[in-house]
């Protein structure tokens, strides 16, 4: 028998709450001639989020990535590479490789940051949208890590120097 481990723990809680949200987000996308996601309504939801239940999440999510982010910016620096974002948009090759690794790291807390996202949905507008959950959650936690992986990098480099 496995062990259960939390990415698999969160993953199969999201694909729960996914597949049981799709059906009515489905229905708000036919009565409403398009997705939530890409409404005017969205854009009105957000400041919602902001000051409705798990707001605290707009924090604590961000403040993980940026740790996660500064140990992974601390061993780009050893190895002697790029700093993150530089690396991402100038070296093609390792492109792929780069994104690879930051999931392999982020993996779990993307999908907590989605899931989140789901439940205060449903707190907040008692209605979940998918498309949504599958933006906001993983924005929370992709520009707090990039910055703090590239700056950290940078950083340590020109302690080096």
């Amino acid at each position: 028998m496995s062990r259960l481990n939390p990415k698999t723990i969160v993953y199969t809680l999201l694909a729960l709450v996914v597949l049981a949200a799709l059906p009515s987000s489905l229905r708000y996308a036919w009565q409403h001639g398009g997705f939530y996601l890409f409404s005017d309504q969205f854009l009105r939801d957000l400041p919602k989020r902001l000051t409705g239940p798990g707001r605290f999440r707009f924090i604590l999510q961000p403040i993980a990535a940026i740790l996660i982010g500064f140990r992974a910016g601390k061993a780009d620096a050893a190895a002697g590479r790029l700093p993150y974002i530089f690396s991402l948009f100038r070296s093609s090759g390792e492109r792929l490789s780069l994104l690879k690794e930051a999931f392999g790291q982020l993996a779990t807390l993307v999908g907590v940051a989605i899931l989140l996202d789901c439940i205060s949905q449903f707190l907040i507008l008692r209605q979940v949208f998918p498309g949504a959950a599958l933006v906001v959650g993983p924005v929370l936690i992709a520009i707090p890590y990039s910055i703090s992986r590239a700056l950290t990098n940078r950083w340590q480099q020109l302690r080096r120097h």
